[in-house]
């Protein structure tokens, strides 16, 4: 039992999962679980009593039963003790305090990561203003690498998303050529289908590869299939650069998705055998996105928050090259408007990066939800100066495909220039030396006879 008094009322959360329930901001996923706090003032009640809360806690009354669920089971079995020493005797309220001081520098959180468990994460977040978020979320640094290097500080990455609604391969190719000539595509060239035809799939991932090597990209593609559709592509010999999955915080939300533990292994281990990675070796891609447990009635009467910080342990076990949120995707039944949306792509940023994961985020938005493109520059420019690690490029922000709004290969030039953030390095030179971009990393105008231009002319992408 957990209590706080606030306006001489005795507030009482009979549990840790109410508690870290009620504690959190309001969000229409909550209030549809019937989990939310019932006002603001038992909502403080609840973050006056989360913050006396040792973070040992965390440790001994688990959310969702260890003998119910494989991912409770990872989070407690790989936690790393020694990690976690600095930080044993702090309460959640502590935490806040010490993650926002001084001492708390990029090393420190470095070394500390393995020991945040998903729900301290959660917790400590629930105690944090979105500027609190943001200042903490920037001194964590994460690195990875495939092709290129990503999540320097000072860069900003992109996901060149070249979706087209028929899988037509010279649409794909269009969108594709338009993304490269505005220097997006660091982070991955990524295409979600529209059909699960496993020779179609064969034919996109050919074609990413061919024109990787062909013009000698310093980056990496992904067909966003399901695992086990990678899994069989890679044996039949495609040419496969990251496995990409969704992810959930339980064990029953991701069976809903067709997966678990072991099957994420078995591909991690698939796509290592491939060494196709020339800088690293860092071949997982995931997403995200609050709500997911919920939609698939697999929360355990969990806040949604908390199930997604869950989500991260399941890819921090298989240190993914990328993992971003879909933050606004899942819709208006789970972040309502645009004030819900920005409070969450905060959040989890920020706990992404405090578990050591690079973290990055589809600023989003459903047709059908009270948000629109201004509220996106609010959070893209609030993430960006977070330190997010990439962001996702669609021509014109709207996803012809998938029927939603994102940003634009335009909102990724407006964040470098106002921020003064740089590609990934290797990616950077390749620009460089394309002529797309001048010695100072500003885009230059593309002559007719541009190679990329002469290849899609020809028909040969």
């Amino acid at each position: 039992m957990y209590q706080a008094t606030l306006s001489r009322r005795s507030y009482r959360f009979s549990d840790l999962r109410q508690l870290m329930a009620k504690a959190s901001p309001a969000r229409s996923g909550d209030y549809l679980a019937e989990v939310a706090a019932d006002s603001a003032e038992e909502r403080m009640a609840a973050r006056i009593a989360l913050a006396e809360v040792p973070l040992k806690t965390f440790l001994q009354q688990l959310l969702v039963p260890y003998e119910q669920d494989e991912v409770t089971r990872l989070i407690i079995d790989s936690h790393d003790a020694l990690a976690f020493a600095p930080i044993s005797h702090l309460t959640v309220g502590d935490f806040r305090d010490w993650l926002l001081s001084e001492q708390a520098d990029s090393a420190m959180l470095a070394q500390v990561a393995a020991g945040i468990t998903p729900e301290m994460a959660a917790a400590v977040s629930k105690l944090m203003r979105n500027q609190d978020l943001i200042l903490v979320a920037k001194k964590c640094r994460v690195i990875t690498r495939f092709r290129n290097t990503i999540g320097l500080p000072s860069h900003l990455s992109v996901r060149l998303q070249p979706n087209h609604p028929t899988d037509s391969l010279q649409g794909i190719a269009a969108s594709m050529l338009d993304g490269l000539l505005y220097g997006s595509g660091d982070a991955v060239v990524g295409i979600n289908p529209a059909s699960d035809s496993l020779p179609l799939l064969e034919k996109l991932n050919y074609m990413l590869d061919d024109v990787i090597q062909r013009f000698a990209i310093p980056t990496q593609s992904c067909v966003l299939t399901h695992v086990t559709n990678t899994l069989r592509l890679i044996e039949r010999g495609a040419p496969v650069d990251l496995v990409f999955q969704s992810i959930a915080g339980t064990e029953a939300a991701n069976s809903g998705f067709g997966i678990n533990l072991a099957l994420l292994a078995e591909a991690q281990q698939a796509a290592l055998s491939l060494n196709r990675g020339t800088l690293g070796h860092n071949v997982m891609y995931f997403e995200t996105g609050q709500g997911s447990c919920l939609s698939s009635n697999a929360h355990h009467g969990v806040d949604q928050q908390t199930c997604e910080a869950r989500a991260y342990a399941v890819a921090r076990h298989f240190s993914p090259l990328l993992i971003n949120t879909v933050v606004g995707f899942i819709g208006p039944e789970y972040l309502y408007d645009g004030k819900q949306i920005i409070r969450a792509g905060l959040e989890d940023h920020f706990c992404g990066k405090l578990l050591g994961l690079p973290l990055g985020c589809d600023v989003c938005y459903t047709n059908h939800a009270e948000a629109d493109q201004d509220d996106m520059d609010t959070l893209l420019t609030l993430l960006a100066t977070a330190g997010l690690t990439f962001l996702i490029g669609v021509p014109g922000a709207d996803d012809i495909m998938l029927n939603y709004q994102s940003t634009s290969f335009h909102d990724a030039l407006y964040i470098r220039e106002l921020l003064g953030l740089k590609h990934a390095p290797e990616f950077a030179d390749w620009l460089t030396r394309m002529h797309i971009t001048d010695d100072l990393g500003r885009l230059r105008d593309t002559a007719a006879n541009h190679p990329l231009l002469l290849a899609l002319q020809g028909e040969q992408l």
